[in-house]
C-alpha cells in the first residue's frame, strides 16, 4: 500500500525571538517570531524604522543577529551564498544607476543569478519598446518598471523577497507592477515576501499579511482569517455606549455623531442590531494596530 501524501505546508521561513541591536540605538528586531509558508504571498507591513528592512537583512544572510531563523531549511548566517541560490532579492525600483544600459543590467543579472533565465527576459521584452541599447536615464518610469519586471520575472527562485519595490512610481505604475508580477510570476512553487507601507495597494494579491512595529510582530494571519476575525461596526449616538460595552480595540469619529469601532473576535450577531457592520480594510486595522490600541 502506498502511504498516504504529506500536505503539510512547509515553512519557507521560520524564526523564533529575533533580536538585532545596532550601535547607540533601540533594537531594531525585538523578539520577532514569524512564519512564511511556501506558495504564498505575504504583505510585511509597517511604518518606517519598525524593522521591516532589517528582518529582510536577516533572512538574507547581509546581518548577524540573535535568535534562530531558517530560510528554506538553511540558516541565513552560516549558508547565505548556497541560500541565494534560490533566493531572489528586489529593492525599490529607483536604485538602477541612470548609466546602466538595458543589455547591460540583464547580462548583471545573469551573471550573478544562477536561475536567470535569459529566453524568458527575452520574452517579455518583446513586448515593450524596450531596446538593449537604451540607457535607464532615457526611460520613462513605466520602461523602468518593465525593466524590473523583466529581470524578476526571468529568476526561477523559490522566494522572492522585494523591499519597498514602487517607491517613486506612480500609482499607475505601481499597479502595473503588483498586478503583472501577480499574473506572470507568481505560482504555488514561489513564495513573495514584499515590505511596505503602502497597505491598500497590495491588499488584494495578498495571502497572508503580517505587522511590524518597534522590532515586534504584532499581527500575523492569512488573509481570509482577518475577514473573519475583525469587524468594522458603523454605530450611530443612541448605541455607542453600548457597543463600548462590548470593549472594540479602536475606534474613530465620523461626521454627524457616528463612530466607527473595530472589534476583535466579537460575534457578528452581537453586533449586527448596533449598526451597520462590515469588514474593514487592511488599512484600518493597520493605523489600528499601529496607534498601539490593538496588539
Amino acid at each position: 500500500m502506498n502511504a498516504p501524501l504529506d500536505t503539510t505546508p512547509v515553512n519557507v521561513v521560520s524564526a523564533r525571538n529575533l533580536r538585532k541591536v545596532y550601535k547607540k540605538g533601540k533594537p531594531a528586531l525585538d523578539g520577532a517570531s514569524f512564519e512564511i509558508l511556501a506558495g504564498r504571498i505575504v504583505g510585511l507591513i509597517g511604518p518606517n524604522g519598525a524593522g521591516k528592512t532589517t528582518a529582510l537583512k536577516a533572512m538574507l544572510g547581509l546581518i548577524q543577529f540573535e535568535g534562530e531563523m531558517t530560510v528554506l531549511g538553511r540558516d541565513p548566517r552560516s549558508a547565505r551564498d548556497e541560500l541565494m541560490r534560490d533566493v531572489c532579492f528586489i529593492a525599490d525600483v529607483a536604485v538602477l544607476p541612470r548609466w546602466i544600459r538595458v543589455g547591460e543590467a540583464i547580462d548583471f543579472v545573469a551573471g550573478v543569478h544562477p536561475r536567470f533565465d535569459r529566453e524568458r527576459c527575452d520574452r517579455f521584452l518583446k513586448g515593450t519598446k524596450l531596446t538593449p541599447k537604451m540607457r535607464v536615464r532615457e526611460l520613462s518610469k513605466g520602461m523602468i518598471v518593465q525593466l524590473h519586471l523583466a529581470l524578476v520575472m526571468a529568476i526561477d527562485a523559490k522566494l522572492l523577497v522585494l523591499d519597498e519595490p514602487t517607491l517613486g512610481l506612480d500609482i499607475l505604475y505601481r499597479k502595473q507592477f503588483y498586478q503583472r508580477l501577480l499574473e506572470d510570476y507568481f505560482d504555488e512553487e514561489k513564495t513573495i515576501l514584499i515590505t511596505t507601507h503602502q497597505v491598500e495597494e497590495i491588499e488584494h494579491i495578498l495571502t497572508d499579511v503580517m505587522f511590524i512595529s518597534d522590532g515586534k510582530i504584532v499581527l500575523e494571519s492569512a488573509m481570509d482569517e482577518v475577514g473573519a476575525r475583525f469587524t468594522e461596526l458603523l454605530v450611530t449616538p443612541d448605541h455607542a455606549d453600548t457597543a463600548r460595552r462590548l470593549v472594540p480595540v479602536n475606534e474613530r469619529a465620523l461626521p454627524f455623531g457616528q463612530t466607527v469601532m473595530l472589534f476583535d473576535g466579537t460575534p457578528r450577531e452581537q453586533l449586527a442590531p448596533l449598526g451597520e457592520i462590515g469588514t474593514p480594510g487592511l488599512a484600518d486595522l493597520f493605523v489600528a494596530t499601529m496607534q498601539g490600541t490593538y496588539e
